[in-house]
C-alpha cells in the first residue's frame, strides 16, 4: 500500500528519560494524521499522561516538563489516555521518527495489542541523505528548511513538544513524498 494512498497516524511521546530506580515513563502523547501523503493539520490528538509529582526526570530530558510538572501531576491515567488513543493508533498504519520509543510505550500502555505496520522517518532521512550532518528530527527540518510548513501545521508548538514533533515527523514523511523515487514509498 503506498504511503500517498493511505492515512497513517504519526506519532511522538515524550518521556521522563530514565533515572536510576525509574524507568522512563511517557509524560506526553501527541499524533496527526497524514492523508494520502499530506499533513491534516485540523486532525490531531495531544495529551499529557499523569506522572507523579514527586517522581524524578531524567536532567537531559528534553521539553518542557517542567514548566507543567503539576498539569502531568493532575493529568489522565495511562488508562485513560489509552481510551483516548486507541482509535488513532489501532487498524491503520503508524509513523515516527525513531518508532523504538513509540512502539516500547504502545506496547506498555496496551500489551495485547498489535500495531503497524509502521514506517520509520529515522531509518528513511539515512537512506535519504545518507551525508546528513545529524538525522535528528529538529535538525532535519532545519537543515532541509521545512520549519515554515511545520509551524503552518502546529503554529503554537515548539520542538520536544509531542504534538508538535509528530507534526514535523509527519511534514517530514511529507516532503520525502514529493522527492524524485520517493513517490512510490509503500507501507
Amino acid at each position: 500500500m503506498l504511503i500517498r494512498e493511505t492515512t497513517l497516524t504519526v506519532l511522538d511521546f515524550e518521556t521522563t528519560g530514565s533515572v536510576p530506580g525509574f524507568d522512563a515513563e511517557p509524560w506526553q502523547v501527541g499524533a496527526v494524521r497524514l492523508v494520502n501523503g499530506r499533513v491534516d493539520p485540523s486532525v490531531v490528538f495531544n495529551s499529557l499522561v499523569r506522572v507523579d509529582i514527586n517522581r524524578p526526570f531524567n536532567v537531559y530530558a528534553p521539553g518542557k516538563h517542567h514548566r507543567l510538572r503539576e498539569e502531568i501531576a493532575a493529568a489522565g491515567e495511562v488508562s485513560k489516555v489509552w481510551k483516548q488513543l486507541e482509535g488513532w493508533v489501532t487498524g491503520c498504519p503508524l509513523a515516527a521518527h525513531n518508532t523504538a520509543t513509540e512502539k516500547k510505550f504502545l506496547r506498555q500502555m496496551a500489551p495485547m495489542h498489535q500495531f503497524g505496520p509502521w514506517v520509520d522517518t529515522l531509518a528513511l532521512t539515512r537512506r535519504a541523505w545518507p551525508k546528513a550532518p545529524g538525522h535528528k528530527l529538529e535538525d532535519l527540518i532545519a537543515g532541509l528548511k521545512l520549519g515554515i510548513r511545520v509551524r503552518e501545521c502546529c503554529p503554537d508548538g515548539e520542538a520536544h513538544d509531542a504534538l508538535y514533533d509528530a507534526v514535523a515527523c509527519a511534514v517530514l514523511l511529507e516532503h520525502l513524498l514529493t522527492l524524485p523515487g520517493w513517490e512510490q514509498l509503500a507501507v
